[in-house]
């Protein structure tokens, strides 16, 4: 039997006893070698070593998905306190309403964004496209930095390749958001030291933070999340697999897959900022979209796996 197949039988034995959720303490966190460690006695929460970053284990449970009146309300406030902060309005936030609960199954996400160097494993297996550095883009070519340049199909793809796949929207702003609906992944109030962000301006990268453009993943430890995860909040904006939609479903919700494909918006959604994001736009509930064949610097992935089967 495999590693990986003995480590999902057994955190399919560990979900049965699992708690309905991850207190806001810290979880187990894997070094950046892949080796798993633990912080205190915690039998609740697992990590997964795979070919590219270790994945930490969701248990399943329940949470309440995007933003009310006041959030956005709120949001806008944030935005107008930019340099730029005139053009600044409600719809720039409205596509986070409703609220709607959401209920989701065990998942497995990768703890940081997919680096240059993982996705270069999958190319020289033929498996995925090379990236298209060159012509001004090669300083993105560093094994550390996240992979960017990449289109969904090719993150898609890549993700294909290590048994996994995008994860969902859903699963996304849960591991973001914790079950107690976190404004951003490190906490309630904003940190300009604990992402790779930009500002509202004419020049939208902000070096203050240490980086102008990409950083290496990880690079922000204060950005962590409760439950280990880095950043869910800046360097690049993530792909996720659902197709988007301006406005949420009100229903109740398990496992969402995002709206169907007849009659939806062939735009897929995208998550969790980057480096020329100022605040408003590094908090959990906010969304973007972009479509499918778009090759942005500042956009890239993780992968996701169902707890119960190979994803």
């Amino acid at each position: 039997m495999s590693v990986v197949a003995r480590a999902l039988l057994a955190a399919s034995a560990m979900i049965a006893l699992a708690p309905a959720h991850v207190d806001e303490r810290e979880s187990a966190v894997p070094d950046v070698t892949g080796e798993t460690a633990r912080v205190g006695d915690r039998p609740d929460v697992l990590t997964l070593k795979t070919p590219g970053s270790p994945m930490l284990l969701v248990p399943a449970g329940s949470f309440v998905m995007g933003s009310t009146g006041d959030d956005i309300v709120a949001a806008i406030v944030d935005c107008q306190r930019e340099p730029g902060g005139d053009r600044c309005d409600q719809s720039m936030f409205a596509n986070e309403a409703p609220l709607h609960r959401v209920t989701l199954s065990a998942y497995w996400l990768d703890r940081t964004e997919v680096t240059v160097g993982e996705y270069a494993r999958c190319a020289a297996t033929g498996r995925c496209a090379a990236l298209p550095f060159g012509e001004g883009s090669n300083r993105f070519d560093q094994s550390r930095l996240p992979a960017s340049l990449v289109t969904w199909d090719e993150a898609r793809t890549y993700c294909e390749y290590r048994g996994a796949r995008l994860p969902t929207e859903a699963e996304f702003e849960r591991a973001a958001r914790g079950v107690i609906g976190r404004r951003y992944p490190w906490g309630d109030l904003y940190n300009a030291h604990a992402a790779n962000h930009g500002r509202l301006a004419w020049q939208q990268t902000d070096a203050s933070d240490g980086f102008a453009e990409l950083a290496p993943v990880g690079s922000f430890p204060s950005g962590k999340t409760p439950d280990g995860f880095l950043d869910l909040a800046g360097n690049v904006s993530e792909w996720v697999s659902d197709r988007f939609a301006p406005v949420y479903d009100e229903s109740d919700a398990v496992d969402p897959q995002g709206p169907p494909v007849s009659g939806s918006s062939p735009a897929r959604v995208v998550r969790g900022g980057d480096y020329r994001s100022p605040a408003a736009w590094l908090r959990g509930a906010t969304r973007s979209a972009e479509v499918p064949g778009a090759r942005r610097p500042w956009i890239g992935f993780r992968c996701a796996r169902s707890a119960r089967s190979s994803g």
